[in-house]
Order: structure tokens, then sequence, then C-alpha cells
């Protein structure tokens, strides 16, 4: 007997949060009965699952895709509003995946897809604080303020943010670029972020996830995964860790509005230990 979120995650059909709300929203049954209480188990050996009508397959082969989604998608399986799914950019693959967390209609960049879910449970709990990297163009100029007030955490409806690597990549006379790195998975969280300081997103791109990047993936195009990345992924700390700590003692010193423009002014969070003032707190 297995819970009914695990064995719909381990069928492919949705990650283990997401089962949770297709069993509360009364989609599944057991048997040909609903079943809308979390925590309801099944024999799948011998009984009769069903998501919407669908009887379960359990599939012996996991898949895990890295996606450069294009805009104008959603990460869903299904759209009442009739709208292009990311699944649809999948030509060739077969079996059923789903995306690991989401990305907004608007917003592009690199999206991995499973049908292994506990791999993706894994990637997506928050106690794992995996990685994602953002590179976002914003209208106007950026002001250092701005971007210490994101990396220190701001204030959104749903909580304050955790402290995130913030740092400008580019500027130019009408819209700069920042990066920002997070470990959170709140709704939309990096345009609430620019938002909650007065900046206007214009384009934004997820370009690493963990210890992926995208490459030379154009958008609309997806590659599968080696076994080394899967299993690197998992550990994401123990493997980019020190490389970025590396980079740390040989990056320059932020450069202010005062003393001249810069390309690169990083504000980021740290994980050390020992107590720092914010004057040592610049990572990239």
């Amino acid at each position: 007997m297995e819970r009914l979120q695990k064995l719909i995650s381990q069928a492919g059909v949705a990650s283990r949060r997401a089962a949770e709300e297709l069993i509360l929203a009364g989609r599944v049954t057991v048997n040909g009965i609903v079943v809308t209480e979390l925590g309801s188990k099944a024999d799948p050996t011998t009984d009769k699952i069903t998501v919407d009508g669908k009887p379960l397959l359990f599939s012996t082969r996991h898949l895990y895709i890295l996606l450069n989604k294009p805009t104008g998608y959603i990460t869903a399986l299904k759209d009442s509003q009739g709208r292009a799914l990311v699944t649809d950019l999948l030509l060739g693959v077969e079996e059923r995946v789903y995306p690991v967390g989401r990305l907004d209609y608007n917003t592009e960049g690199l999206l991995l897809l499973t049908n292994d879910g506990e791999w993706a449970n894994r990637l997506m709990h928050p106690r794992h604080e995996v990685e994602k990297e953002y590179h976002v163009r914003v209208r106007g100029k950026v002001l250092d303020q701005q971007l210490k007030r994101m990396a220190g955490g701001v204030e959104l409806e749903d909580g304050v943010t955790a402290p995130a690597m913030v740092r400008l990549l580019k500027n130019s006379d009408q819209n700069d670029w920042i990066s920002v790195t997070i470990h959170e998975g709140k709704n939309r969280q990096v345009r609430r972020m620019c938002e909650a300081v007065s900046l206007f997103v214009v384009r934004l791109r997820r370009v690493r996830y963990g210890t992926l990047e995208l490459g030379a993936l154009k958008p609309g195009q997806f590659r599968h995964l080696t076994g080394t990345e899967v299993q690197e992924l998992l550990q994401p700390v123990a493997v980019a860790q020190p490389e970025r700590e590396k980079t740390a003692k040989t990056r320059k010193p932020p450069v202010t509005a005062k003393t001249g423009a810069a390309d690169e002014r990083p504000v980021a969070r740290t994980r050390t230990p020992r107590k720092q003032s914010p004057a040592t707190r610049t990572k990239p």
C-alpha cells in the first residue's frame, strides 16, 4: 500500500504536490470511488486508480528533459483556455512527462520535465535549496540600493523573501540587465521582487537550475539529461559552491554611481555561519 499522491507522481502524471491538488479536487478514484482525503493509500498491483478517468500506467523508463521554454507556453499538462503547453514542444517523446516547477506564461528559459516523481519532489522541496538563476531586463536604470534591497530580502504578500544573489549584468541608455539567483519557489517570485523595489520587468529568462545551464539550446529546443547530470542536480551545493567561492576571491569590488558606471555590481547572499557586516556580503 502506498499513498495516492506518491503513486500518481510515480506514474508520471504530476509532481507529488500537484497530485495532492488533484486528490483534493476530486479528480482521483480508487476502484471507482472518488478519493478526496490526503493520506489515502492504494495497492497499484490490485487497485484500479484513475486520474480524470484515465488509469495510472507505471513506466519503468525514467526521462529527464531540459527544455528552453519560449514565451507563450504554459507549464501545465492541460489548459481550459486552449493555450499552448510546454509538452507540445517535446516532439518524439512518447512517455508522459510533467514540468518540475513552473515558469510563467511570459517567462522563458530553462525548464526541467520528467516522469520520475521522487526526483522531481526532491528538486522542488524547499529544504534542498536548489538555486535558480534568472536574467532580467528592466525598464530604465537600476540603482545600487534597489539591488541591495532585493539581495537582503523584500516583503511580499506571502512573506519576506530569503536572501538572494543579485548583480548588475549590463547597463544601457534605456534598459538594464540584472542577474537574480534564488532558491525559493514562491509564485512569480522574481517578478514580484522587482516590483517591490519599483523595477518594471521587460523580459525574464531562467538561465540556470542548480548545476544545469541552458547552453546552446535555442527557444523551443530540448535535450535529455545525462546520468551524471541527473545525479549532480540532487546535490547542487556540493558541486557548485567551490567554484562560486573561488570566483568570489578574485572579483573586484562593486563600482558605485559616484565612481563611474560598471557592468557588474554584485550584491549577494552568503551561507557562512559567522556573522558578517554588509560590506563583506558580496558574492558573484
